[in-house]
């Protein structure tokens, strides 16, 4: 495998301490960092992809779960932002016993709502037959990042939204205590709103919401 390597060397090389430091300042120091925005970030990785684009191509699964394993967040980023590039319009209905690997790994909101959207967003618009089974499971689930990525996997859906699916899993998490689920509930709404803003004030007014949730989703409003 030269793909790992090669990126691992390109990180080390370009790592910035001062950067790095005020990364992980930032993520409340749950990770560690090389100190490397995500401009040069996106182009080290783009150049390594281009350099290994077969063994990329072939062993995307592998490759994101090794990343992963890594002790650097930058690793982690480039675990997320390959898998969902090369997994797009390919993805299999057992993929989604990675990606809920992937949402209950080095968990944080960063991670998380990246693989919400563009992962398993992606996944449940090229198998929609799982969605309700599967986003119930995960709204469900004693974990709450998988609780979190059920209420937001839909941001990327715009007007094709299950308003019905979303309001749903809302409904089930508006009286949790969590800050990152109280954020995700009026995020999720927010957005919606932006092609059906009546549904959503009358969920606002009528849901009895925790007033973050509320606060969130009605943010562009007057």
């Amino acid at each position: 495998m030269h793909f790992v390597p090669e990126l691992r060397r390109h990180f080390i090389n370009n790592r910035n301490e001062i950067d790095a430091k005020a990364m992980q300042a930032y993520m409340k120091n749950k990770f560690v960092f090389f100190g490397i925005k995500s401009v040069q970030r996106k182009t080290i990785l783009k150049e390594a992809i281009h350099s290994n684009k077969e063994e990329v191509t072939s062993n995307i699964s592998e490759i994101a779960k090794v990343l992963y394993s890594m002790h650097e967040r930058e690793f982690h980023y480039c675990a997320m932002e390959t898998f969902a590039r090369f997994k797009k319009r390919n993805y299999l209905k057992a993929d989604i016993e990675f990606i809920t690997y992937l949402i209950t790994t080095n968990s944080h909101w960063d991670s998380v709502d990246f693989i919400a959207k563009h992962i398993l967003g992606q996944f449940l618009l090229e198998h929609p037959y799982m969605r309700e089974e599967t986003i119930s499971k995960l709204s469900q689930s004693q974990n709450m990042w998988l609780n979190r990525a059920s209420i937001l996997f839909q941001l990327g859906y715009k007007e094709k939204t299950d308003a019905k699916l979303l309001f749903q899993v809302c409904n089930a998490h508006k009286h949790s205590d969590e800050f990152f689920i109280q954020k995700a509930i009026g995020w999720a709404l927010r957005e919606y709103a932006k092609y059906n803003s009546d549904a959503v004030i009358n969920v606002v007014k009528t849901s009895e919401l925790k007033p973050l949730s509320q606060k969130e989703a009605l943010k562009h409003f007057k």
